[in-house]
């Protein structure tokens, strides 16, 4: 059974360690050799709202791509996601990178076009895989993050956390 390295967006503003912490144990029995970024505290993007804390996540896995996808629906579901009565973000997982695939499969973009516009998803996977080159440009991200800090306009910084990679 082949393998497929994934990068994975995380994000939460309310409830932040219990939502990750829930979301990295979820994800420990679907990803191989999981390895976490950093977590950065940003202000929101697009909403209103608390701070989120926002991290990347890396690892390999046998699922295809529509499984995958469909597990990480149902981890930001049982984190109250959907939750119509909710006001605020409990878990956001995103599908940034799926090996080098390239496109749309049924809504579906990859590489994820958050790459590039946020620094709260560039900054943290060029922290976690800075000589991965992506799939597209062909530009490591350690690279497009040093070229693209002065046009993203977003403030975040490191935060300590009681949470580890599983």
């Amino acid at each position: 059974m082949s393998l497929t390295q994934v990068w994975l967006g995380l994000g939460s503003n309310i409830d932040q360690q219990q939502h990750i912490s829930a979301a990295l144990l979820a994800l420990s029995n679907a990803l191989q050799d999981m390895q976490c970024s950093p977590v950065f505290e940003s202000e929101s993007v697009g909403i209103t709202s608390s701070n989120f804390y926002n991290l990347v996540v890396t690892g390999s896995t046998s699922l295809p791509l529509f499984e995958l996808s469909a597990i990480l629906k149902k981890i930001e579901a049982d984190n109250g996601r959907y939750d119509k009565n909710k006001k605020s973000l409990p878990l956001d997982v995103d599908l940034l990178l799926y090996g080098e695939q390239v496109g749309e499969f049924d809504h579906i973009t990859l590489p994820h076009t958050g790459i590039l516009k946020n620094a709260y998803v560039l900054l943290p996977l060029s922290l976690l895989s800075p000589f991965h080159k992506h799939p597209v440009l062909g530009m490591t991200f350690s690279e497009i993050w040093r070229h693209s800090q002065s046009e993203i306009n977003q403030k975040l910084w490191m935060i300590d956390t009681p949470w580890l990679c599983f």
